[in-house]
């Protein structure tokens, strides 16, 4: 058995631990759901007269660690329906869950480790007592049953397990340093972002030192995008719902836009949830031949999305992004080697940025349920067998996961893992046969006729908002100094060395550095401190010795300091790391 199936098994019976451990501690409450999850499980409570917060989590953990010792092995039992429906008819949640798996011909199986009867399709350790004592709750959050908003909310708890102490007492330290590194508390600190009540939930404010952060980021793509042979275009905020409707969003995707405005006479308009249909126009604007093709558009287009309020998070989960979109118009013959080349631009911006660990996820029909979905079978085939084909000419590993493609076709995802270990989908990349003849997209063959074109939909940076809030996480805020917002700072020991100090920063400033002047009246420490916490990259310390040298003290971030240095030596050094995009 793989690791990563131990590791399944291992924090699903934890969740049943967690169970007994709450229905003990609080009578009449109902355990529900108790999956294992990335680095973890969660277990679903209804608390029925219960309230309970993070503060219980340590006499719950108490309980459970009393409880275990008990449990040496789960044993197993199919049962009827009529069985199961007796054996839990105290509990509404495995009751309905009993007629569901029933009424999918699904086996009901109820399983115990000694004291704790469950009904649960799954398998469990074989040792409870032995290999569940490695495990930590974490955290309390709400959920509604079945995820939806018109079922009752329950309590769900979060919890993590591990096959020993070690490598959970590295996942704990690993999630201290999330939270310290959490792009909310940073973002807040140096004054990157921030998000408004009287502008609106998941609308982003950048505030100067964030869009300094957001400007670099796309003159960059945009550049590298230009010498991969993008042609940039831009297009409106807003849009027809009749264009939408072509392209199938409406009414499929309606419950994530917002709402239809009403324009002239019969005219409805809608905040556009993404650019494709837009690109669509600009492609359809004019006759195309084969020789046009490859089209590659680009636009770090605006979009809006009404995300529910309980999904918002931060930068990572918004309503309204810009995003680093492109569409790729090609021929069947090329469309390979184009989508070859999208990932290989992916590797060089995660290579560039110092991102090591991301992967691909290959998201598929749910072969149980097409009726969600556009197109025939073929299309979704052909589709599916040319990303396929691409992939293998990277290397670049890929995990699949069914149920998640998108209506018209399936779909790659770029998931990218922080240094903290924190995962993020950053990019969506799609070979499209669908929309090119939703929209009558057309082309002049080498034969004269008309073909469709076959579209390349992707997005490497993803939008602004979650990839630099990724960034954030990524650098803890100590951005490689081409991204950093303040790149140098100048630190006068007292206040008559402030006069050198601004002759200094008028001469950096020329040189198009973005450069501070530090002239309050503290003290040396506290002003260094004060950089530090700030994460600029380069202090410039300006005294008697210094000034009368000619030079500077230079002390780099997190490292010791570099001695002293002429300006000329200073600024073609940083200059230097600037043009290479040097990660320190």
């Amino acid at each position: 058995m793989k690791q990563i199936d131990k590791l399944d098994l291992l924090r699903h019976s934890c969740a049943h631990l967690l169970a007994k451990a709450v229905l003990t501690l609080y009578p009449g409450a109902h355990n529900a759901i108790g999956p294992a999850i990335h680095n973890g499980f969660y277990q679903d409570f209804d608390m029925g007269k219960h309230k309970i917060s993070e503060a219980d989590l340590p006499k719950i953990e108490a309980k459970m660690r009393e409880i275990l010792p008990k449990w040496k092995k789960f044993t197993y039992k199919e049962v009827t329906l009529t069985e199961a429906k007796k054996l839990f008819k105290l509990n509404p949640y495995k009751v309905e869950m009993a007629i569901q798996f029933a009424g999918e011909n699904k086996k009901l199986t109820t399983n115990n480790p000694g004291d704790f009867l469950d009904l649960c399709k799954m398998t469990h350790v074989s040792n409870p007592s032995e290999e569940m004592r490695h495990f930590k709750l974490l955290s309390v959050a709400g959920a509604y049953w079945h995820g939806d908003a018109k079922n009752q909310m329950l309590t769900r708890i979060y919890g993590t397990a591990w096959p020993n102490q070690k490598d959970l007492n590295e996942y704990l330290a690993k999630l201290e340093l999330a939270k310290k590194n959490d792009h909310r508390k940073l973002g807040k600190l140096l004054e990157l972002f921030t998000v408004s009540d009287q502008v609106g939930q998941g609308l982003i404010l950048w505030l100067p030192k964030g869009n300094l952060i957001k400007e670099e980021v796309e003159n960059w793509a945009k550049q590298t995008e230009k010498d991969w042979g993008y042609q940039r275009v831009t297009t409106p905020n807003i849009g027809k719902t009749s264009l939408y409707k072509t392209s199938g969003h409406l009414p499929y995707y309606k419950n994530d836009m917002y709402p239809i405005m009403k324009g002239g006479k019969n005219e409805e308009y809608i905040l556009k949830p993404m650019n494709c249909p837009h690109h669509h126009q600009i492609y359809a604007a004019k006759k195309r031949s084969y020789k046009d093709l490859p089209l590659r558009l680009a636009e770090y287009g605006t979009c809006y999305r009404y995300e529910a309020s309980g999904e918002l998070f931060g930068m990572m989960r918004v309503r309204g992004f810009s995003q680093n979109d492109a569409h790729i118009y090609c021929t069947e013959e090329q469309t390979v080697k184009e989508f070859v080349d999208v990932m290989k631009l992916h590797q060089y911006y995660y290579k560039t940025l110092g991102i090591n660990k991301y992967h691909l996820e290959l998201a598929l029909r749910d072969p149980k349920d097409k009726s969600k979905y556009h197109g025939n079978e073929a299309m979704w085939q052909k589709a599916e067998g040319l990303m396929r084909l691409a992939v293998k000419q990277v290397d670049i590993p890929m995990v699949t996961q069914i149920g998640n493609a998108a209506f018209y076709g399936p779909k790659i995802d770029f998931i990218v893992e922080s240094s903290i270990g924190r995962e993020f989908a950053i990019s969506t990349n799609q070979i499209d046969l669908f929309m090119g003849t939703r929209f009558e997209l057309k082309y002049t063959d080498t034969d004269g006729k008309n073909k469709t074109p076959v579209i390349i939909h992707r997005a490497p940076l993803g939008s602004h908002e979650r990839f630099i809030g990724f960034l954030i996480e990524h650098f803890g805020g100590a951005f490689p100094l081409w991204l950093a917002p303040v790149q140098t700072i100048i630190v006068p020991i007292s206040e008559k060395h402030v006069l050198f100090g601004r002759k200094l920063l008028k001469e950096l400033k020329l040189l198009n550095l973005r450069v501070e002047l530090d002239d309050r009246s503290e003290s040396l420490g506290a002003k260094i401190r004060d950089a530090a916490t700030q994460k600029i990259p380069y202090l410039l310390i300006l005294g008697d010795k210094e000034i009368a040298a000619g030079k500077v003290a230079v002390r780099q971030r997190g490292k010791k300091d570099l001695g002293l240095m002429t300006i000329t030596q200073f600024t073609d050094k940083i200059q230097e790391e600037i043009q290479e995009k040097k990660i320190q």
